[in-house]
């Protein structure tokens, strides 16, 4: 199945070209679980995925709340053809889910959309934060999700590179260049806003949207960048 990562925004012009391939592989009419972090605002996020979802193509949208520091249980699946990891605290997303969202969607593959923290947390090192890499600034501080070091921990696993998002509207490309150059994780996607990237079970990639995604890779003791546009495609 495949991984369609998001990397923000709010264009609702870009919602069919962003989510509509999503939604094309759950099926007709599919059931689409919204996995969503309750930060006392969840009735508004509801609202806004369902009404963003069903623009995109026919759907039908449930929530799921996530609380912060409270479990998650997988079963709440059973029902859904396809799974969406919404935007919000990204530390807070990953301990809730990686290890059991994790293992359901090995175990049971679905197709899988996640905007903003959604798409950080799928790779199998996921960055969640932070400004400073060795005290050494490489993001803005406001883009830290109230952490002080970088910091990289395990995530669903669903592709190997790293992945960080509103990679030009918040500066995070220089996170995940710093994060590249020191080894923390091998490789690494940074997604522009009103961006996506999706990943095929093949491996194959394609880009959509109005933005870039950058795909980093180690280069001679340091991190090089290559910025890929919509209609292209690259080897993670």
């Amino acid at each position: 199945m495949g991984i369609h990562l998001i990397g923000g925004g709010r264009d609702t012009d870009a919602y069919q070209e962003l989510y509509g391939p999503f939604l094309a592989e759950a099926g007709e009419d599919p059931a689409v679980a919204c996995l969503l972090l309750d930060e006392g605002d969840l009735p508004e996020q509801s609202d806004r995925w369902a009404a963003a979802l069903t623009a995109a193509a026919p759907c039908r949208p449930f929530t799921v709340p996530i609380l912060p520091g409270a479990g998650f249980d997988p079963a709440v699946l059973d029902a859904a053809d396809a799974v969406f990891v919404g935007g919000g605290l990204t530390p807070a997303y990953r301990a809730a889910l990686a290890g059991p969202l994790g293992r359901r969607l090995a175990e049971r593959p679905l197709p899988y959309a996640g905007f903003s923290a959604g798409a950080a947390i799928a790779s199998a090192r996921a960055v969640v934060g932070g400004w400073l890499a060795d005290g050494v600034p490489v993001c803005p501080e406001d883009t830290a999700e109230d952490l002080t070091e970088v910091a990289v921990h395990d995530g669903l696993g669903l592709l190997a590179p790293a992945v960080d998002v509103h990679a030009a509207q918040w500066g995070t490309l220089g996170r995940l260049a710093a994060l590249v150059a020191r080894g923390t994780v091998a490789s690494g996607v940074a997604i522009d806003e009103n961006t996506a990237l999706t990943v095929a079970a093949d491996g194959s990639t394609a880009v959509r949207g109005a933005g870039r995604v950058h795909l980093v890779r180690p280069y001679d003791g340091g991190a090089a960048v290559r910025s890929h546009r919509a209609g292209e495609r690259f080897a993670l």
